[in-house]
């Protein structure tokens, strides 16, 4: 039996404005097993940030059980729930979010400071993961000296540095032009191929079919859930 990665069970979220109370998530219930390849969809206003942030550990639901890799999170603490996304959850985001400082591979690196590694081997594992994103030649490159898919190419290998469960993107093609789009596609691709487990954040249906699943919401519910067959299917350009 596949091993559930992300277990959420009648995920509930409110925010309370004075007397009003505005249900954003109304009952969720869904399973993402490792290595799968989940990309989830809706419009604006469905709900699918902040789904997004609850199974980022980034926020928590009103009610439901969230479980995260053996893990319940659903009534962690703050400082809890920072440990277990730092160990957990690789982010990649549409805004990239390098500091400008920074090398490349001192801004893939910074995870590990977190997690108490010594310099010699934060900068071993940064170039390993800056040669699967193809970047080792940009490694001492600050963010200004590199173009858009370099800069989101330096975000993925900074998610992927500490071995995390889960890589989840936001709209991770946001600001990239439609070429630059589909070669970080391929990354996650090959990402996938080796065994992480990931969920992409998006609002682009061509973007949405290079996942082998597709988990649409509207209104703070689950509209479907469709697994793709057909995972390399053409893609219109």
């Amino acid at each position: 039996m596949a091993q559930s990665i992300i277990h959420l069970e009648k995920i509930r979220k409110n925010y309370y404005m004075g007397k009003h109370v505005l249900e954003v998530l109304k009952g969720i219930s869904l399973d993402i097993f490792k290595n799968e390849y989940v990309a989830l969809m809706g419009p604006s206003g469905s709900g699918k940030s902040t789904l997004m942030n609850i199974i980022g550990c980034l926020d928590t639901a009103t009610t439901g059980t969230y479980i995260l890799n053996g893990h319940d999170v659903s009534e962690m603490e703050d400082n809890s729930l920072a440990d277990i996304r730092n160990k957990e959850i690789g982010f990649v985001f549409q805004q990239f979010n390098l500091l400008p400082r920074l090398t490349a591979a001192e801004n893939v690196a910074l995870p590990l400071i977190y997690a108490g590694q010594s310099k010699k081997q934060r900068h071993e594992k940064a170039m390993h993961v800056l040669e699967m994103v193809n970047l080792t030649d940009r490694s001492h490159h600050k963010p200004n000296e590199l173009s858009g898919g370099q800069s989101q190419r330096v975000a993925i290998a900074r998610a992927l540095v500490n071995d995390p469960a889960i890589i989840l993107a936001d709209e991770p093609t946001g600001n990239l032009d439609t070429k630059t789009s589909y070669e970080i596609m391929d990354i996650f691709e090959k990402i996938h191929g080796s065994g992480n487990t990931i969920v992409v954040v998006t609002h682009e249906e061509d973007i949405a079919k290079r996942a082998k699943r597709v988990v649409r919401l509207r209104d703070g519910s689950v509209e479907s859930d469709s697994e793709r067959q057909l995972i390399n299917e053409p893609i219109s350009q």
